[in-house]
């Protein structure tokens, strides 16, 4: 009985290791990407700071070298996301107020334990005017990447995204100059003339075909693992390189995904097991992870800050009604 218990912890965690070992063998390493979700997932319950080293220590197992992260973090800091803080010939990197606030919105959908609810309300952009056609391919994918569909006639169509805060976002991507060719609606009831009924409209808006392959990629690489690491204790630092790029990959996907509502979604919607995969692993490596930051990320002047009890609640339903990131004011 020990042996076998012992030959499935074997295996269990030759599959999580070969996961990390994936990544590690990559030739082409998105440092920056990786950092940000280090950022939003270990550092930030902890401060929201780390010492440089600290970082690169955490980053060398999944083949991120001291130099991609030197590079890295110096983009990140132009472009806003991370600034220093110098403490004596050691510097930590913090998130600036803007990096913070999106990596809190981010959060609110990875660490969500259910799709988002709906109001039955469509929120609608029209463009107005002719647009150059530069332009109007700018816009086209800055509201892309924040999850609106598009439809002929220069409409685009989200159930839940706040207009306001659309154009916000398209300000700070350069288009600030054109959000007054955009005009803001919210309807309760569509079909509007000549739009489509609600489902056949979500197909017509977005490509979820392609989106759900990727779902499907996400469970057949994770959903072995969480089945076998089920009862088994897994090393530190091993949970925290997969809770990493569980979290990553994971990060990337629902940038891709417009958050719809499941009674927008096709049946048997594989986004779905996606999430629960995910909820189930995250939470079987939570607390070593934990454990190996306690041990390791230390900030500058030598302190280990302790991880916000907040964390504990990530993936948890409660957690829907308020911040997944952070606590407010933090």
């Amino acid at each position: 009985m020990v042996s076998a218990a012992a030959d499935g912890a074997s295996a269990a965690l030759a599959l999580l290791n070969e996961r990390i070992a994936a990544h590690a063998r990559q030739e082409r390493v998105q440092a920056g990407s990786l950092i940000v979700t280090v950022f939003g997932d270990a550092v930030l319950p902890r401060g929201a700071r780390l010492w440089l080293g600290s970082l690169i220590e955490l980053l060398a197992p999944l083949g991120v070298n001291e130099r991609l992260v030197r590079t890295a973090v110096y983009r990140l800091v132009q472009d806003g996301w991370l600034t220093t803080r110098a403490h004596g010939r050691r510097t930590d990197y913090l998130l600036t107020e803007a990096g913070l606030a999106r990596v809190d919105e981010a959060a609110r959908q990875i660490y969500a334990a259910r799709a988002p609810s709906w109001d039955l309300h469509w929120r609608l952009l029209v463009v107005t005017e002719a647009l150059p056609a530069r332009v109007r391919e700018r816009l086209r994918r800055s509201l892309f990447w924040q999850g609106w569909g598009e439809l002929p006639g220069g409409l685009y169509v989200h159930p839940s995204a706040e207009p306001g805060a659309t154009l916000e976002a398209l300000g700070a991507d350069g288009l600030g100059a054109w959000v007054g060719a955009l005009l803001p609606l919210r309807a309760q009831r569509l079909p509007l003339r000549g739009v489509a009924p609600n489902r056949t409209l979500v197909q017509q808006a977005w490509n979820l075909t392609a989106l759900a392959q990727h779902y499907a990629a996400f469970v057949a690489c994770y959903a072995p693992i969480e089945a076998a690491l089920r009862g088994h204790a897994v090393p530190p630092a091993t949970a925290f390189l997969g809770r990493t790029l569980l979290i990553h990959d994971w990060r990337r996907l629902l940038l891709r995904d417009p958050q719809l509502p499941a009674e927008l979604l096709p049946r048997e919607w594989p986004g779905e097991r996606a999430r629960q995969v995910c909820r189930r692993l995250y939470r079987q490596l939570l607390a070593p992870a934990e454990a190996h930051l306690d041990a390791r990320l230390q900030l500058a002047d030598g302190h280990r800050p302790p991880a916000a009890p907040w964390v504990w609640q990530r993936f948890e339903p409660a957690d829907d009604e308020c911040s997944l990131g952070a606590p407010p004011g933090v």
